[in-house]
């Protein structure tokens, strides 16, 4: 793996292309090459035992094509498959997503920090043990969100059902006086303007990926890995998913297009590029 191969990111669908954006952002030079498993979203409602098999299948056909680094940019796979990915392919270097309570911490002035996430991330031990690590002295309120990722794949970023959605999990928070709420999963940053518009300017909204994108250059340049040319890199994507819908949301983050391809799943443990 050289400083020339791109950097891979994958999630359960269209959430980890704000973290794709943010290392674009951070590494204009960089070749990117995404795949979102949109056949599979969300990940939140699946097994432990099936996110690990796709994470792996998805980081192998990342790995194929060259990737000198893997960004798992899913909080739900990171907690469920990050360890079981470390563990079967030790020489790759992977980034995973963990929520954003250290930061949330060293801002509250209330002492009441607030979290949204899937619920498979709330269960998870990697959320129980950045609670422990990072929560002590604080109020942590942890609020799972079921359902918010599937209107966010449709596309209902500020629809009335979302607001609702929102507003019956966020108004209780803000009555116990969080002034810091962490995005627990990827997708939420797409209705982050929505989520600002009910807590108001007194809370301070915490999305990772801008983090991410901090220590993924971290990384490669300890490794000496960094693109070496000056030039725009690539961003080139691959979805199990509507390629026209990943398309759409492309444009609505303003990421440039390039390549989209459709991925196809082989049971859960392979998926190789479409060939119809």
């Amino acid at each position: 793996m050289s400083e020339t191969g791109p950097i891979g990111i994958f999630d359960s669908g269209i959430g980890g292309l704000t973290v794709a954006k943010a290392i674009r952002q951070a590494l204009p030079s960089e070749r990117l090459l995404y795949f979102g498993d949109g056949a599979h979203v969300p990940y939140g409602e699946r097994s432990t035992a099936q996110i690990q098999d796709f994470s792996k299948a998805i980081t192998d056909f990342l790995l194929e094509r060259g990737s000198k680094l893997v960004v798992v940019a899913c909080n739900t796979a990171s907690a469920a498959a990050l360890s079981s990915l470390r563990e079967q392919l030790p020489a790759v270097h992977f980034i995973g997503m963990e929520p954003a309570v250290k930061p949330a911490v060293a801002h509250t002035r209330t002492g009441v920090v607030g979290v949204i996430a899937t619920v498979s991330t709330m269960q998870s031990a990697v959320f129980a043990s950045v609670v422990e690590r990072f929560g002590q002295g604080v109020e942590v309120i942890q609020q799972a969100c079921p359902g918010l990722v599937r209107q966010i794949e449709a596309g209902a970023f500020d629809t009335p059902r979302t607001e609702q959605m929102l507003r019956g999990w966020l108004e209780p928070m803000l009555d116990r006086g969080i002034d810091a709420l962490v995005l627990g999963c990827t997708h939420y940053p797409m209705v982050q303007p929505l989520i600002e518009r009910i807590v108001g300017p007194e809370v301070r909204v915490i999305d990772p990926a801008p983090a991410i994108a901090r220590r993924v250059e971290h990384v490669l340049h300890e490794q000496h890995r960094l693109a070496t040319t000056t030039g725009t890199g690539t961003f080139t994507c691959w979805t199990s998913g509507d390629v026209e819908p990943f398309r759409s949301m492309l444009h609505y983050l303003d990421l440039p297009t390039y390549e989209v391809h459709k991925a196809c799943w082989s049971g859960d443990t392979r998926v190789t590029p479409c060939t119809s």
